[in-house]
């Protein structure tokens, strides 16, 4: 009888690891997927076009970019502000530049603030959305295209935004291994 209450404790405890491990490994693509259908944390939308509407109101767009600590690129926004009429398309560049003597790869990750205009700044197309790969040397100018959704106006709580910030940064990624494949035949042939 003791046997039987230790191996009922037991399938009881790994099953609660079990469910807390599946509850861990869903947790990052389920907040991922709240965060784009409602906005939260600052995730933009995106649309294959620009809007249909364009209001008379105006809404300043501001610029930022950082990178992560051991990411040896320069990166900046090429302006620092720019003010839109809501609906109204929007252009905007960053550039980055490689100093160093070898290509590297990276990945933008972005926010917008305030939190609650994070679901009304729509991206129609974006660096950020595949990864770059820099020459030793180079400088790129990447841009960014977007809008602020009219329905801004009529929603509780964005409605009183007047200034959005758009946010980069970039991290540092492993090179695609055809690349990786192609400076290891580079240097081989300098050899």
């Amino acid at each position: 009888m003791a046997m039987d209450a230790k191996m009922k404790t037991l399938a009881q405890t790994s099953a609660l690891v079990i469910f807390m491990g599946a509850l861990a490994w869903a947790s990052v693509p389920f907040y991922d997927w709240f965060c784009r259908v409602t906005g939260f944390g600052g995730v933009t939308a995106t649309a294959d076009a620009g809007s249909d509407v364009i209001l008379d109101q105006t809404i300043k767009i501001r610029f930022d970019a950082s990178k992560e600590r051991d990411m040896p690129w320069t990166f900046k926004p090429m302006q620092r502000e720019m003010e839109l009429r809501i609906g109204e398309t929007g252009l905007a560049f960053y550039e980055a530049h490689n100093p160093t003597d070898r290509p590297i790869a990276g990945t933008a990750a972005y926010n917008v603030a305030p939190y609650e205009a994070g679901g009304f700044f729509t991206k129609i197309d974006c660096f950020c959305f595949e990864e770059q790969i820099l020459q030793p040397g180079e400088t790129v100018q990447m841009p960014v295209t977007f809008y602020v959704d009219p329905e801004i106006v009529t929603d509780r709580d964005a409605k009183y935004v007047h200034t959005i910030t758009l946010g980069y940064t970039f991290y540092e990624t492993d090179l695609p291994e055809a690349q990786a494949s192609l400076d290891m035949g580079r240097k081989t042939d300098l050899n």
